[in-house]
């Protein structure tokens, strides 16, 4: 129970890390921040990798950001209420970063 509990508080804080940059970001973001970062994305969009439109390539690009992403976080758990926990936290965090990538 106690592995149980200390997993989820350290999946907790993980979730922590990954999403209050986009959430938090929005409201308590100075305007003279946003529009800074506004113009710096403007000026980035050319750099920014974009999502395949191939079947297959889009289907490798999006195994590949998901062991990305899992690759840093701990193993996956075998609970199953704790399996569902972090497979959330993986699609929250590849949709994040897909997100990252279309703007």
């Amino acid at each position: 129970m106690f592995e149980a509990t200390l997993l989820f508080l350290v999946l907790s804080f993980a979730a922590y890390l990954y999403l209050p940059s986009s959430i938090t970001g929005k409201f308590f973001t100075k305007s003279s921040n946003l529009s800074a970062a506004s113009n710096s994305n403007k000026t980035n969009t050319a750099n920014k990798i974009k999502l395949p439109e191939d079947s297959t390539l889009r289907r490798h690009f999006l195994t590949h950001l998901q062991s990305e992403i899992e690759a840093t976080l701990h193993p996956r758990p075998t609970d199953s209420i704790l399996q569902r926990h972090y497979d959330a936290l993986v699609s929250a965090e590849l949709e994040n970063r897909l997100v990252l990538l279309a703007e």
